[in-house]
């Protein structure tokens, strides 16, 4: 796994003309980024935070976008049972 992390990295930089080093931050700051609306998203649905703050913390777009995937999905199950 080590090898093939290191190998895309690799690729990455020399498709996007940038150092190794620059594709590990984004790479970084980015995961951390979806770890934080994972986080927000979970303790929102799971009751912990009221929809405003989750708002304020990622941002309305994306607690809309998730509230219709979530709807979806409930909406699917619910279909599935019913069948």
């Amino acid at each position: 796994m080590a090898a093939e992390i290191s190998e895309r990295v690799r690729e990455i930089a020399r498709e996007r003309g940038m150092s190794e080093s620059a594709v590990v931050e984004q790479a970084l700051e980015q995961g951390i980024e979806d770890l934080w609306r994972d986080l927000v998203l979970s303790l929102y649905f799971d009751g912990k935070f009221d929809r405003d703050q989750a708002v304020d913390r990622i941002g309305r777009t994306t607690v809309e976008r998730a509230e219709q995937e979530r709807k979806a999905v409930e909406d699917d199950v619910s279909w599935g049972l019913d069948a």
